[in-house]
């Protein structure tokens, strides 16, 4: 396959076929159009990704906020967060299949349409009930941005490329959460937590006007699924029946959890147990996007062609649940009161291992399904935000006194994904790739 937007055009269409005459913003006509093109591309489908991690981050600092100006408690608060991911995992299975069927942009827009009216109502929420359902909505929708990202590329990459270009799509996609929760901080400083909510629907409006104007459809009618839900149902159930398709999809979603726990935890861990200000918790939660930006560059720019990506995610696991253990110990109290910097350095080195891990699990997934990308990628996006819900929620049983919950769920999540990877993948046998799918790129 190797297709890219510099072969084939900004459509996906086949070198070799030449496409009709176009105008204005669609012309793609010369090599320096082209690559504009493809980087405006690559600009629209970081953004699409970066909703999740929008739609969670920037509400992070005012968390506790919520929780006080609705008068509800501390675990109904992380609840908000817990409803949003069950959307964007729900939202994936729908919307996947859906763009399979009718191209991606329709499904796209739509979805994008409805996260807007989403994030406009959760600013009037008068109630913690009513805003958990609320972003429950917000999840579905939003679900379609990266659900419908990930399948974008794989209409137009293989192989190594691939692998670059989710590790492009990290680090478009990491700058929200450190961009995010420091407006989330300073938006506090001018209004309320409704603003935050009122910020995301304005930019949920810019993306519907980039995706409108600049996206084009990536997916040709000859190579869309023609049959309805049985068929979406059949298709789905022979991905789950390739053990390393399933393999790297669990690895992806227990990855995820270490995150999505260390997401909804880190708040109250880091505001109300170390004493942070809101600001301050912002700019610890930057620094440890950046460093998974850092790392995720690395892998994209250093290691892929070098490094094969199997022994990558591997060193990466590694990593993590290394980072996860020592946590585990200084939370429980092992070494004494250590304080918040041996708790700072081990969450950040445990995030920016993740730059190893979430592209190239993502990559490895997505080579073995060219004939049903939509479905596949809804299959590994739900693996995320399904145990992201899950471990959200454990997260606070204990209540927000002590980080051991935080520290117990991160570890439990890094240990279950290098299980899943030495035991269920099985790198070793040479089965990551199925036969005939290119590895490399070529110019």
């Amino acid at each position: 396959m190797s297709q890219r937007i510099e072969e084939s055009g900004a459509d996906g269409r086949p070198p070799g076929r030449r496409a009709p005459a176009r105008t204005g913003h669609d012309a793609v006509g010369s090599v320096q159009g082209r690559r504009r093109t493809g980087l405006l591309v690559t600009l629209i489908l970081g953004g699409l990704a970066a909703v999740p991690p929008l739609s969670m981050d920037m509400y992070l600092p005012a968390l506790p906020e919520v929780t006080h100006s609705l008068g509800t408690s501390a675990t109904n608060g992380q609840l908000t967060i817990s409803a949003c991911l069950t959307g964007m995992a729900l939202g994936q299975l729908v919307i996947g299949p859906m763009s399979d069927k009718w191209g991606r942009r329709r499904p796209l827009l739509t979805g994008l349409v409805v996260y807007v009216l989403a994030a406009t109502m959760c600013a009037f929420a008068p109630s913690a009930e009513l805003l958990i359902a609320l972003r429950l909505l917000q999840g579905l929708s939003g679900s379609a941005g990266i659900v419908i990202a990930r399948a974008v590329v794989r209409d137009l990459y293989d192989g190594m490329r691939m692998a670059r270009f989710f590790s492009s799509l990290l680090l478009i996609s990491s700058v929200a959460p450190i961009i995010a929760p420091v407006l989330g901080g300073q938006i506090l400083h001018f209004t309320n937590w409704r603003g935050i909510f009122a910020l995301l629907a304005a930019i949920g409006v810019v993306l519907i006007a980039l995706v409108w104007r600049r996206l084009p459809e990536t997916l040709a009618p000859q190579r869309r699924q023609s049959g309805g839900f049985r068929e979406a149902l059949w298709i789905m159930r022979g991905l789950f029946a390739d053990r390393v398709f399933t393999g790297y999809m669990l690895v992806n979603g227990f990855a995820y959890g270490t995150l999505f726990s260390y997401i909804a935890a880190s708040p109250f861990v880091v505001q109300e147990i170390y004493g942070a200000s809101p600001q301050m918790f912002s700019l610890l939660f930057g620094l440890n996007s950046l460093g998974l930006m850092v790392v995720g560059q690395i892998n994209g720019k250093v290691l892929i062609g070098r490094v094969g990506l199997d022994k990558a995610l591997g060193c990466g696991l590694a990593v993590i649940a290394l980072a996860g253990s020592v946590l585990m110990a200084v939370t429980a109290g092992l070494f004494g009161d250590a304080g918040a910097t041996p708790v700072a350095a081990c969450l950040f080195v445990m995030i920016s291992a993740l730059g190893l891990v979430l592209p190239n699990t993502n990559a490895l997934a997505m080579m073995r399904t060219p004939h049903a990308a939509g479905s596949a990628s809804a299959l590994v996006g739900m693996s995320c935000f399904v145990m992201g819900a899950i471990t959200s929620s454990l997260v606070g049983i204990a209540g927000k006194d002590t980080a051991v919950p935080m520290a117990a769920v991160q570890l439990g999540s890094a240990l279950t994904a290098l299980a899943c990877f030495v035991g269920v993948c099985r790198p070793w046998q040479g089965a990551s790739v199925p036969p005939g799918t290119p590895v490399t790129s070529k110019s």
